[in-house]
């Protein structure tokens, strides 16, 4: 049998793979989501990845060859459970990374929110809501958020590059607030943004959300 790396939260005691006694394998956020949805608290549902995996990266440099076939694994059932799909243009997943640890450590990553937002799940995200303006305000601001967190330290890319950006359109259009600006505005930042970071990081911004995926969980154990 395959070492377990990735345990499963949410949905209730029968879904739920660990519990609070864990801290050390899944880190205190994850002990703690695992035991309150044990507890029939709904949590939203997702996935640990354990601090046994970051370990082995650490080490060796390299994740445990199962892990990432975990991940997709535990991904599906998350898929399933919500009846959404990450990246899907109809009706889309979106999820959240953070890091953790079995001690509070100041200074970790920031959270990365929004992350399965792309080209064509942007629009499914505004069907599904009736709100363009809040799907381009949503995938700009992921896109900073990824840019800055997950690829800044590789890159030099920071969250000012995207201010300064943010700035110039709100000159252009003359808005005074962020919350001025129209969805076609967002759209048209949302393009200088991607800009912006192929510049910095030398690659288009990924549409696969995997990939997506996959950076982020990289950034988080590096």
């Amino acid at each position: 049998m395959a070492k377990k790396y990735v345990y499963f939260y949410g949905g209730g005691k029968n879904m739920t793979d660990g519990d609070r006694s864990m801290r050390e394998l899944l880190g205190g956020k994850g002990a703690n989501l695992a035991e309150m949805s044990n507890a029939g608290v709904p949590v939203p549902p997702g996935f640990t990845i354990s601090t046994e995996a970051c370990g082995i990266y650490e080490k060796t440099g390299a994740y445990p060859k199962e892990m990432m076939q975990q991940v997709k694994k535990e991904l599906s059932k998350l898929e399933k459970l919500e009846g959404k799909k990450l990246g899907d243009g109809k009706n889309p997943l979106l999820v959240s990374v953070r890091s953790g640890a079995a001690q509070s450590m100041p200074g970790m990553m920031d959270t990365v929110l929004n992350l399965g937002m792309n080209d064509k799940s942007v629009y499914g995200f505004i069907k599904q809501t009736g709100n363009a303006r809040a799907g381009w305000d949503c995938y700009r601001r992921f896109i900073d958020m990824f840019g800055d967190v997950v690829m800044g330290p590789s890159s030099g890319l920071h969250h000012e590059h995207f201010e300064q950006a943010l700035h110039t359109i709100k000159k252009k259009y003359k808005a005074a607030e962020d919350t001025d600006l129209t969805a076609e505005q967002l759209e048209e930042l949302v393009g200088q943004y991607k800009k912006i970071y192929k510049k910095h990081v030398r690659s288009d911004f990924p549409q696969d959300p995997m990939k997506q995926l996959e950076h982020a969980v990289h950034a988080v154990f590096d």
